[in-house]
């Protein structure tokens, strides 16, 4: 039969003829009664003869509960000399034939195979008695808690004797049911209380702050629901209804059944501010909610997941992890402020990171902590990547002396143009100075350089080829009327300037100006401007 069908099956309802096999069927007890070496019914033996030894029997153990008290505290101080030597039975033995006896007579008070002085009730009473301390017997790692005793009444009501046993075995051990509910110190089922807890604050968050506000935490009444798997509740077709399911579906049906249950009461609970209200109506859910043809629409409409219960499971163990840490912070901290150890002087280096034997030592660099001291590596960081970038960019950069050299010659340049623009204008507004003064203008740059380049230029028009000759014998035999107009105005000199050698070497430009500007207003450089430029020596003469 596959999975569905059997849900299918349950969703209808099994009936009570046949809900024993199919318990037995979904929890596979027979496998495990077939690969376990534990004898149940050795194990009665062994139990047997402890009882007998302390004289009680199994038929009459609450009657027997002063009995095993009075014991437990002779074997707790000394052992009394009406005891026998070497007893069959233990402290830890008499311990929870007392803690079973006192269980025995809470589980069910009003059910007809427990309670009373019946036959029934007194065979009810020991079967539970000794499938309990077998149990107890078979695993003392968990032993016996409370709320084992509501289980295996259960099974018991359902089962025969061996197999309650078996099925109660499966039950505890297998992580799919109650594994993560039981153990001796408690442990467990407040951990599922919280995980409870996140799941009404995921589901129904308005309703879970609202019980909080009130005062009532969710392990007040998680833990009587899911120890006894919700016996409590006064219907009991809906409490074999929700074991059915349970034993389907396993822990995830105990979340589902808890989450329907504050559904179906939220709009009472809601309307309820008093912590003395609302536990009560959660310990004792009335009968209008724990109806069959109430409760179980809504049980089978609700879903919860297996990834469901782990991830807040996780969840819980996260919030436990901080808050184990925040509390071992606080306590660690001390109360007084102490003198804290003087800070080693840092290098002046220019690092990224910690040094590496820091990082082998896995320690934590002090001088990393704290803004200031961020801020001078920031600063550090930031001088290294400025100093280097310089020292790649100044193969490129040009030095000082030469930025100065190449803004002198800018400026030099700047001058030469100048120097040409304001010869050419003094040459056309007063073009008769060389027949004046017989000298060339002698112009000085800003930077107190001389340039000679135009005189030897005009030296060379005027000492070399064929008019320079004619220009000399010209001006030898006769003067044109500029000239002796000019003569007339300017003083003679006496004394006669000698010639111009016939042909001046144009290789040496400096010594043939000295001679030209050692020579007289009258000689041929007049006759240069007379033959170079004719037509503005007639307008000059015209005009003086």
């Amino acid at each position: 039969m596959s999975q569905l069908q059997i849900e299918r099956f349950v969703r209808m309802g099994i009936p009570s003829s046949l809900r024993g096999r199919v318990w037995k069927c979904l929890l596979n007890t027979e496998n495990m009664r077939e690969s376990s070496v534990f004898n149940y019914q050795k194990c009665l033996d062994q139990i047997r003869g402890s009882l007998v030894e302390l004289g009680v029997s199994e038929y009459s153990i609450i009657s027997a509960i002063a009995t095993l008290n009075d014991t437990e505290n002779d074997l707790g101080y000394n052992r009394p000399a009406c005891l026998p030597p070497n007893p069959a039975y233990s402290t830890a033995d008499v311990t929870i034939f007392r803690q079973i006896a006192l269980d025995l007579q809470r589980s069910f008070p009003t059910h007809r195979s427990l309670m009373g002085e019946s036959p029934e009730a007194i065979e009810g009473q020991a079967k539970l008695f000794r499938v309990l301390i077998a149990y107890a017997k078979y695993n003392p790692e968990i032993g016996y808690s409370q709320g084992m005793s509501y289980i295996a009444a259960v099974l018991l009501m359902n089962l025969s004797e061996e197999e309650a046993f078996w099925a109660l075995v499966v039950l505890l051990e297998n992580p799919k049911y109650l594994t993560a509910l039981f153990d001796l110190s408690g442990k467990k089922i407040q951990h599922q209380a919280m995980v409870f807890h996140q799941f009404l604050k995921h589901r129904q968050p308005q309703l879970s702050k609202h019980i909080g506000d009130v005062g009532v935490s969710s392990i007040h009444f998680v833990t009587p629901w899911f120890l006894t798997l919700f016996t409590s509740l006064p219907c009991w077709d809906s409490v074999l209804a929700i074991w059915d399911l349970f034993m389907l579906h396993g822990l995830s049906a105990v979340f589902r059944t808890g989450l329907t249950l504050i559904q179906l009461l939220e709009s009472r609970l809601l309307s309820l501010t008093d912590e003395a209200a609302v536990l009560p109506l959660l310990l004792r859910v009335p009968v209008d909610v724990c109806q069959h043809n109430v409760l179980l629409p809504a049980l089978w409409s609700t879903q919860v997941q297996d990834w469901e219960i782990k991830c807040m499971n996780s969840l819980v163990l996260e919030e436990n992890d901080e808050g184990h840490h925040q509390g071992k912070t606080e306590w660690s901290t001390p109360l007084s402020p102490q003198p804290r150890p003087a800070k080693a002087k840092e290098p002046e280096a220019c690092v990224d990171g910690p040094a590496p034997e820091a990082k082998k030592s896995g320690k934590k660099d002090s001088s990393a902590t704290g803004p200031k001291n961020i801020f001078s590596r920031l600063v550090q960081v930031a001088q290294c990547l400025l100093l280097d970038k310089g020292h790649r960019s100044g193969r490129s950069k040009p030095s000082p002396a030469r930025r100065r050299s190449s803004k002198a010659s800018r400026t030099s340049s700047i001058n030469q143009s100048q120097i040409r623009a304001k010869r050419r204008s003094l040459a056309q507004q007063g073009g008769g100075s060389l027949a004046e003064g017989g000298t060339t203008p002698t112009l000085v740059s800003e930077g107190s350089v001389k340039d000679s380049r135009p005189k030897a230029a005009v030296f060379r028009r005027m000492c070399s080829g064929p008019v320079g000759r004619v220009a000399r014998r010209r001006s030898s035999s006769s003067q044109s009327p500029r000239i002796k107009s000019i003569g007339v105005l300017r003083p003679r000199t006496t004394q006669k300037p000698p010639e111009p050698p016939q042909n001046p070497s144009p290789c040496d430009p400096a010594q043939n100006l000295r001679k030209l500007e050692r020579s007289s207003p009258s000689q041929p450089e007049c006759s240069l401007n007379e033959t170079a430029n004719p037509a503005r020596m007639t307008e000059e003469s015209q005009l003086i």
